[in-house]
């Protein structure tokens, strides 16, 4: 009997001959076609901004060759298409569209927002509870959700024009965008950001204290300011957890 690596790759490979014992040929390509289109359709209902910027037809035949090239790691389907971006990158047929990559990388990380863990919001009344001189030594933790994504296209503005989030409108395509994607509750919010507000993400992300947050945000961007950057994290409902002495119970320092 065929071994099941044996059997997934004749799955996937309409030039490879069936393995020795198994059923007709006829029964194997019936098998391979439903396998091949059940991928296909895994693809497009995660990528449908990619999907509306190309058509059905270009879809279908680029999500046919990654499928065959790249076949799945992991029984859960919803993992499935994550080198996608990767793969359009280098189509060839998807030169003219130099931002497409970029549009299914945004798609991903909505994904992983999507289903990332859930958290519970806390309110600024928290960090307004801390004393003036123990912030910058604070720390912010960002929502398990939350996702970063700068591009030198305006993929979010792509992506809601084209995934039905948005109206259908002409994009700038001369326009960078820096894009945070976050869901506290429901929905998962995308929001274009400043370079400064992305800075400070970033840096939040790797754990620093708002003191130096601040100042990596401000070398970023010479018009951030903290105090709006971080009125704007909590109306997004983004910050999942905030750390400092008062918060832990004015406990000394490691090593006092």
């Amino acid at each position: 009997m065929p071994g099941q690596a044996d059997l997934a790759s004749a799955l996937l490979d309409p030039e490879q001959a069936a393995p020795e014992g198994l059923a007709p040929p006829s029964r194997l390509a019936v098998y391979r076609n439903n396998v091949v289109v059940s991928l296909v359709e895994a693809l497009a209902a995660a990528y449908p901004a990619v999907l509306a910027l190309v058509g059905e037809p270009f879809f279908k035949a680029a999500a046919g060759v990654y499928v065959r090239s790249e076949p799945p790691r992991s029984p859960v389907l919803i993992t499935y298409g994550q080198s996608f971006a990767d793969f359009l990158e280098g189509f060839t047929p998807a030169a003219k569209l130099p931002f497409l990559a970029d549009v299914a990388r945004l798609e991903r990380l909505w994904l992983e927002a999507y289903h990332a863990a859930d958290a519970t919001p806390q309110p600024i009344e928290q960090l307004g509870a801390i004393p003036e001189n123990e912030l910058p030594a604070t720390r912010i933790s960002l929502h398990p959700s939350a996702r970063l994504f700068r591009s030198r296209w305006p993929v979010a503005a792509l992506w809601a024009a084209n995934s039905g989030r948005g109206a259908h409108v002409d994009v700038d395509l001369q326009r960078p965008e820096a894009v945070l994607l976050v869901r506290p509750r429901e929905t998962v919010q995308v929001r274009v950001v400043t370079p400064g507000l992305f800075a400070f993400l970033e840096a939040l992300q790797t754990g620093k204290p708002l003191g130096e947050v601040a100042d990596l945000a401000a070398r970023a961007d010479d018009t951030f300011m903290i105090a709006e950057a971080i009125g704007s994290l909590f109306a997004l409902e983004a910050v999942a957890a905030i750390d400092s002495e008062l918060a832990t119970g004015d406990c000394p320092p490691k090593g006092s």
